[in-house]
């Protein structure tokens, strides 16, 4: 549903937040709340969550809700490795060592590429592009044995 939302509801001009004042605060506190409990559920940053509710709850532009989203998922992301490491979670990551190395490396990589397009890319790609993954994601946790 977000992705149908940014998909054919939202304007990348668009510049005019959906709330304001404390309103717009309270909306944020209470989806900041959520995001937190799903991505700490899932194990994620929460960035399919919380992209778009900066683009459509604050307004922002979609290239800056994707930096402001990395600040505000490494708060999530430190609780959530303090909480894991505290239990066996994290055995699992020193029996596939290898596999860990890997996909962090290639993470930096992509990253850091990332990175270099986010000047390229034009916002018209971005939404669409982000709405597919919404869709594939969904598709893919509901399909999930």
């Amino acid at each position: 549903m977000i992705g149908l939302v940014l998909l054919l509801a939202h304007s990348p001009e668009a510049r005019t937040p959906l709330l304001d004042g404390v309103a717009q605060a309270a909306a944020g506190v209470v989806a900041g709340f959520g995001i937190g409990v799903v991505a700490s559920l899932m194990g994620v940053a929460g960035g399919e969550l919380l992209i778009p509710t900066l683009v459509l709850l604050f307004a922002a532009d979609i290239k800056l809700a994707g930096s402001l989203s990395l600040m505000v998922s490494l708060p999530t992301m430190i609780v959530g490795f303090t909480r894991y490491s505290r239990d066996q979670s994290f055995q699992v990551l020193g029996r596939n060592l290898p596999f860990v190395l890997t996909m962090a490396a290639g993470s930096i990589v992509g990253s850091w590429i990332g990175s270099r397009l986010l000047g390229v890319v034009p916002v018209a790609v971005l939404i669409p592009g982000l709405s597919l993954i919404l869709f594939v994601s969904a598709v893919k946790v509901w399909r999930h044995e």
